[in-house]
């Protein structure tokens, strides 16, 4: 019996696309019983557009996720890791593999704990052959992780460190030079509970005195902006 998925490519890279294509068809190729339905797409929107579109059809079932995407109009979705949150609250039963670029412990561990993705991989990593033995690995429900992620996960590093999407807008907003009076509006939290979360936030990176920009220096510097 033939096994359909449906797959959802994350990407803005075409020749990245490209790859992944590729590769889906050369492991149909290799197992006729499989069969891919895909859809690519390369921002937050044209993503929240399949979305919503598979909720009032056929389910996703398998996404190949890059986390550098361009973010949403709203400015809701701002990464791939915001995008993974939300088709795993739709689509429970999805498999999600991650695909990035991003070296830093702290975001990767990040990552790891807000999606607790079946695959995870550093782009540099890996290669044609090994991303389809990674890919079949997932499919056969059996996780993958590529060298650095299994690195990290021994070592468990920064194992009480997690950002969740608030924070991430709260950073992104800061960035922009939005104040407290306009961040009220932007993530809907009162003036304390966002001077609360700034003073978490803060005590994360290790940052004891300082102004905003000095938080706003630690979230680029480990790739969370």
């Amino acid at each position: 019996m033939v096994k359909k998925y449906n797959v959802l490519i994350v990407e803005d890279e075409p020749l990245i696309v490209g790859v992944l294509l590729n590769v889906l068809e050369r492991i149909s190729d290799l197992n006729p019983l499989i069969e891919f339905k895909v859809k690519s797409v390369a921002n937050a929107d044209e993503a929240k557009y399949e979305i919503d579109k598979a909720v009032n059809s056929t389910p996703i079932d398998f996404v190949l996720l890059d986390i550098n995407i361009p973010h949403s109009n709203d400015k809701v979705i701002l990464s791939g890791e915001d995008l993974g949150v939300m088709i795993k609250g739709f689509f429970p039963c999805v498999k999600i593999m991650v695909l990035t670029n991003h070296s830093d412990n702290f975001r990767l561990n990040n990552i790891l704990k807000s999606l607790n993705p079946e695959g995870f991989i550093i782009k540099t990593d890996i290669d044609f052959d090994s991303l389809v033995s990674a890919i079949d690995c997932v499919l056969d429900d059996s996780p993958f992780y590529s060298k650095k992620v299994l690195q990290l996960m021994r070592k468990q590093f920064v194992n009480d460190f997690s950002l969740d999407t608030i924070d991430r807008q709260l950073l992104y907003h800061i960035s922009k030079g939005a104040k407290t009076k306009d961040l009220i509006k932007m993530v809907s939290l009162s003036k304390s509970a966002i001077e609360s979360r700034k003073r978490n936030l803060k005590s994360l990176f290790g940052i004891e005195t300082g102004d905003d920009r000095k938080l706003i220096l630690k979230a680029e510097k480990h790739g969370f902006i």
